[in-house]
């Protein structure tokens, strides 16, 4: 296994980057049709073709899904993505058109590199030329090119982070995989053993600080929040219906809960994705389980794999941890 939403057959990943506006875009492309679910937790959402992944509604699968940078302002990504499946001949067929069925989410990174530079539909195009169905660049790239955490404290002391990969195989051929663009306001935590990845950064620039400890101590300005918003995909080649799979996206949110902290405030849009791809059986509060675990992975990943950008540092720039 790669450990990646790409050991799911039928998944392709593709990225654009652009590092001197520091914005790119993610697509995930399941070209033979997904059935999909959606779960938005965050409160400041930006989003597109959500509604249609309600169980009620007529559409049942989806052709990709697109994760981008820009605020609202990158969801014109997703026609891109389109204009590849057009022309690949993939979409809903409506009889007289083939209509693709591109469901997306934007992250806030509007604070950092060029804010007048947002992913558009020729870049959301040319993440389609991009994808692959191997291993995935990880990091800063994509979605996660100008993604940033721990800026409870002030952008100028946060943490860059990216964007991650993760999966199981979970035996008998079960696969749930999640990719996560970590874009927070919180800090990171090891979901494993609690401690502290990244924190902001303190004045002296020497560790990191934990922001609920600088909460509770009055330190918090009582203005705005940071705008921001993680956004995942989460995987699986069990076969699901749309209820389960809205149930798995729910599900899964609790590993963005477990590495993030604080999460799903006012200022994100934090959302994920679930797409079902295969045939197998599983238990779905097992899948639910182990799909909040590859989210938990995904997000440390992401931040452990990121480098500095735009005057901010990664984890791995600096030579300090955690304060005790």
């Amino acid at each position: 296994m790669l450990k990646s939403i790409t050991d799911i057959v039928g998944i392709k990943v593709g990225h654009y980057t652009d590092l001197d506006a520091v914005t790119g875009c993610t697509v995930v492309l399941c070209q033979t049709g997904a059935v999909a679910g959606v779960d938005v937790r965050g409160s400041a959402p930006g989003t597109r073709e959500t509604d249609l992944l309600n169980p009620v509604n007529l559409v049942q699968k989806v052709h990709a899904i697109l994760l981008g940078g820009g605020s609202a302002y990158g969801l014109d990504a997703a026609s891109g993505v389109m204009r590849y499946l057009e022309e690949q001949g993939c979409g809903y067929n409506t009889g007289s058109a083939i209509v693709p069925i591109v469901p997306a989410a934007v992250l806030y990174d509007l604070d950092i590199g060029n804010s007048s530079v947002r992913p558009g539909s020729n870049d959301g195009y040319q993440a389609c030329v991009n994808a692959t169905s191997g291993k995935i660049q990880e990091g800063s790239v994509g979605a996660g090119t100008g993604a940033t955490v721990a800026k409870l404290l002030g952008t100028n002391r946060a943490i860059k982070s990216g964007l991650g990969c993760a999966g199981l195989n979970i035996g008998d051929g079960i696969i749930v995989a999640a990719l996560i663009a970590v874009n927070a306001v919180g800090d990171i935590i090891d979901h494993t053993t609690g401690r502290l990845i990244a924190g902001p950064r303190s004045t002296q620039n020497d560790c990191f600080l934990s922001s609920i400890e600088s909460i509770k101590e009055g330190l918090i300005s009582s203005g705005p929040l940071p705008q921001n918003t993680t956004l995942g995909v989460v995987a699986t080649n069990v076969k699901l219906t749309k209820e389960q799979a809205c149930k798995l996206a729910q599900m899964a949110q609790d590993g963005l809960a477990r590495s993030i902290n604080p999460s799903h405030t006012m200022n994100d849009g934090d959302t994920i994705f679930s797409l079902s791809m295969g045939d197998r059986s599983c238990d779905l509060s097992l899948l639910g389980t182990l799909a909040a675990e590859t989210v938990s992975c995904a997000i440390e990943r992401g931040v452990r794999k990121a480098t500095g950008l735009a005057g901010i540092p990664a984890v791995n720039d600096l030579p300090f941890k955690a304060k005790k």
